[in-house]
């Protein structure tokens, strides 16, 4: 009896895993924590290491022979101004080996981010994805084709420092054809003249913005080269700098004169969404009385002479004339009044620009 009982008392000490077990769980969820922790801090860093100062942003269409030189020059430049960049590509749509090239320079320089479309939507989309993503707290665009030298980069942020939002490049020497420079020049001066921006050159694609300027002003369709005046409109201060225009490397040109006619209806898309969208009859209004009073001129020197005996105002087709006038000048002054009615009766409310908030 007394050897069947004695290994009875002894059972407890052989099953340990209502001690033991509980050991390993709390040593674990430290570990859980610790891993947490560190992704944590990983994924702060990496937040912080896409923070910029500088965000150069390159709108590029089939330019796979120029991408290589042109990020050796940029990351010369900018390696010389010992500032932390970022390099944003976008790929509008290119038909040849772009970005298979921009895919091998991302393998080796970390500071590159691509954005591809599926088809080329223009230059406008490609420059409007850019500010959407740039982080950096200066923005330079700049075309992929080497005809911009970002050896400039440095000066158009000195520009920018002296107090500028905005700084224009100024091709003030151009080596490109004369089918170019001459629509060129006469388009620049329309447009300085219609929208009271003095800029040299509006189509230069080198520019540099502050990260307000790029968070502000909406580019679409072909308003890229309209920014430095829907950036003057929103009360941005904007300037201008001489910079180093080269010639052409490789390929050809992707714009055509076709580019100019689109670029004027574009100044009149500018001019009206920006200045007249919420007061229409200042547009139509000028343009009703000058028709108006146009036709009663005529009419009225017409009928005084048929009152003289001296003509027959049926022989006058310039009665007829001054009666459209009229007309035409009544309907336009009806479409401003149309126009003031509908921005009136809808509740619209104003975007303002502002500059800085103190509580």
């Amino acid at each position: 009896m007394a050897d069947q009982t004695a290994p009875t008392p002894e059972q407890p000490k052989q099953h340990p895993e209502p001690v033991v077990a509980p050991k390993p769980q709390p040593q674990r969820v430290p570990q859980q924590k610790s891993q947490q922790q560190g992704r944590f801090n990983q994924n702060q860093q990496r937040s912080q290491q896409q923070w910029a100062d500088i965000s150069v942003v390159i709108p590029l269409y089939n330019e796979e022979e120029s991408l290589k030189e042109l990020h050796q020059q940029l990351r010369s430049t900018l390696g010389r101004m010992n500032i932390r960049y970022e390099l944003i590509f976008i790929d509008d749509g290119s038909t040849d080996r772009s970005i298979q090239v921009l895919r091998d320079l991302r393998r080796t320089d970390k500071h590159i981010r691509i954005y591809r479309f599926r088809r080329n939507y223009g230059k406008s989309a490609a420059l409007s994805v850019g500010f959407e993503k740039a982080q950096g707290s200066i923005v330079i665009t700049m075309d992929a084709d080497l005809q911009d030298d970002p050896a400039e980069i440095p000066a158009l942020k000195k520009k920018l420092d002296e107090g500028y939002d905005l700084v224009s490049g100024w091709k003030k020497v151009r080596h490109d054809p004369i089918t170019k420079t001459i629509p060129s020049k006469f388009f620049n001066f329309i447009t300085s003249l219609m929208t009271g921006v003095h800029l040299h050159d509006m189509n230069c694609g080198l520019k540099a913005y502050r990260k307000d300027v790029v968070k502000s002003v909406n580019v679409y369709g072909e308003l890229h080269r309209y920014v430095p005046v829907l950036a003057h409109w929103e009360g941005f201060k904007v300037g201008e700098i001489v910079v180093h225009h080269r010639a052409r490397k490789f390929g050809k040109t992707k714009f055509g004169i076709g580019r100019f006619w689109k670029g004027f209806l574009d100044l009149l898309t500018v001019l009206f969404t920006t200045r007249y969208f919420r007061r229409p009859l200042h547009l139509f209004g000028p343009l009703g009385l000058i028709a108006i009073l146009a036709g009663m001129v005529i009419d009225g020197v017409l009928v005084f002479e048929w009152f003289q005996g001296s003509t027959a105002l049926s022989n006058r087709p310039l009665f007829l004339v001054g009666i459209m006038l009229i007309i035409v000048g009544i309907q336009f002054f009806s479409i401003g009044l149309l126009g003031e009615m509908i921005s009136k009766s809808r509740r619209i409310e104003e975007e303002y620009s502002i500059k800085e908030v103190i509580k």
